[in-house]
């Protein structure tokens, strides 16, 4: 009679359990969140400084991780230097994001009780967190799921802004059928594979034979699911009407961290599950399997992704929609660098992430300042921002600046080494539409730069907007490294060089 072996089973539980600390501090978090929004109701921001508080614990616990591959919990998560990399990168942006809620007009001066909407966001970083090292599929599903019913809240949180409302429903009609698509593409590839197990099903791809066609379709419709978290083109839809309906805070973590997560994902699927381990220089090299080329594939939707993204946005008036677009835009660009298919793509992409954050999460934050005091996100009213407040009209077009691409910010770093990584890899056409998607991309930032020093305001020129010292060292925060990294660059490259090694876990 076969028997399970318990001591086993209890020694990897406590493995896995002393690698899940960051993880578990998160949960003791959102427990403890909603135990003190009880109890303090009255105390309108207590949760999120909780939150903060429990975010930083959860980082520092981070530094005491391996540096090195190790599953956990039975091959369903693993522990990597890549993993940790995405989370190192939830984390930043979950801070950053609880910072600016506490400045937002929004949702300071909204009825809600803001206890739910920081517990939420803990409960998104949970779920980001365990999508950024899942090594199986069903986790996968799990993590997305958790982090998406989390983000549907959020995107309606000020249901009484119709908009908001409007938004959320389409977050969630949209969430359904890409998950009910990823869901079946899993289940196609359990039947071809017998496993859930990702490196399991690169070792039966590798040793079987099996059928191209069900391959195909199984891996586009699992690409689709993941599409849609990154927002890559034709899976896009909800991104502009969500970004617009969101709160801006929301909208800057849907933009920065859910992006993060998605690729994070998408990178690990592709890479482990499509890579032949028997070949010699596999961290060099990946096998495209039983014929389907996968890089063709990824690089359709790059250039749609990036094209789509910067055509519709020279359209926009409102600057919301504007950034929604120019996210789809930079998602197409980071998807340039996993077309490459080596760790050079990949640096890449971990350097284009961390400039992005920085930028998106600066430009989003002087969106949300002008807003505060004008009750406004359309271009139209930015005109004259530059006489009536010059330092955010700096600091907004230094975002700008870098969002576009342009030496010497952050930004430019970020496509250089995207393009270089193309080049060197002879995806010269690749690497050409790029830099005339980011012509494009300047044409209606340039919209944005004209409005603010060039056309002339209604308002009197000499009624100024004042804004108070800690919102400006709050945006230096932002705009100093958004210069910084583009003239000293190597402690960002080292970071994501040291972050690309996935492999450990067969």
């Amino acid at each position: 009679m076969f028997q399970i072996d318990t001591s086993i089973i209890i020694r990897e539980l406590e493995r896995s359990i002393n690698l899940f600390k960051p993880e578990t501090t998160l949960l003791i978090t959102l427990l403890i969140g909603i135990i003190v929004d009880v109890v303090f109701k009255k105390v309108r921001n207590i949760v999120g400084y909780l939150s903060l508080v429990g975010f930083i614990i959860s980082f520092i616990f981070l530094f005491y991780l391996p540096n090195e591959s190790q599953p956990s919990f039975f091959a369903m998560i693993v522990v990597d230097p890549f993993s940790l990399f995405f989370k190192q990168i939830i984390l930043i942006s979950s801070i950053i994001v609880i910072v600016l809620s506490l400045f937002s007009k929004e949702l300071q001066d909204s009825k809600h009780n803001l206890g739910e909407y920081y517990i939420f966001i803990t409960g998104m970083a949970f779920g980001m967190f365990l999508l950024s090292g899942a090594t199986n599929l069903v986790m996968i599903y799990l993590a997305i799921e958790t982090m998406s019913i989390s983000s549907y809240i959020l995107t309606g949180y000020t249901k009484e802004v119709q908009r908001s409302s409007e938004a959320s429903l389409k977050y969630v009609i949209f969430g359904a059928v890409s998950s009910a698509l990823m869901i079946y593409g899993i289940s196609i590839l359990y039947g071809l594979t017998g496993t859930l197990n990702l490196f399991g099903i690169s070792d039966m791809l590798n040793r079987a034979n099996i059928s191209v066609i069900p391959l195909m379709i199984s891996g586009l419709l699992i690409l689709a699911g993941l599409g849609y978290k990154i927002s890559a083109v034709p899976f896009h839809f909800w991104t502009p009407d969500v970004y617009e309906g969101a709160p801006i805070t929301i909208t800057a973590f849907l933009s920065v961290a859910s992006k993060a997560a998605g690729f994070a994902v998408l990178i690990r699927f592709l890479k482990i599950t499509f890579v032949d381990f028997s070949a010699p220089l596999q961290v060099e090299a990946w096998s495209i399997l039983k014929g389907i080329d996968w890089t063709l594939i990824i690089a359709i939707l790059s250039v749609l992704t990036m094209t789509v993204g910067n055509v519709v946005a020279l359209w926009q008036t409102n600057l919301k929609r504007l950034l929604a677009y120019s996210s789809i835009a930079h998602a197409g660009y980071i998807l340039m660098g996993l077309v490459v298919f080596n760790d050079t793509g990949l640096t890449a992409i971990l350097v284009y992430i961390i400039v992005y954050l920085i930028m998106n999460f600066g430009a989003f934050l002087v969106v949300m300042l002008v807003a505060n005091k004008i009750g406004s996100e359309e271009i139209d009213d930015y005109n004259g921002l530059a006489y009536r407040s010059p330092f955010i009209a700096v600091c907004f077009a230094i975002f700008l600046v870098s969002l576009t691409g342009l030496p010497p910010t952050a930004g430019f770093i970020g496509k250089l080494y995207l393009f270089a990584a193309l080049i060197k890899t002879n995806y010269i056409w690749l690497a050409i539409i790029g830099i005339l998607n980011s012509v494009i991309g300047l044409y209606y930032y340039a919209k944005v730069f004209r409005n603010m020093y060039i056309r002339e305001t209604d308002f009197d020129k000499t009624k100024t907007i004042e804004f108070s010292p800690v919102i400006k060292l709050l945006l230096l925060v932002f705009a100093i490294p958004s210069i910084l990294f583009g003239l000293y660059f190597t402690p960002i490259v080292n970071w994501a060089q040291a972050s690309i090694k996935i492999f450990g876990i067969q």
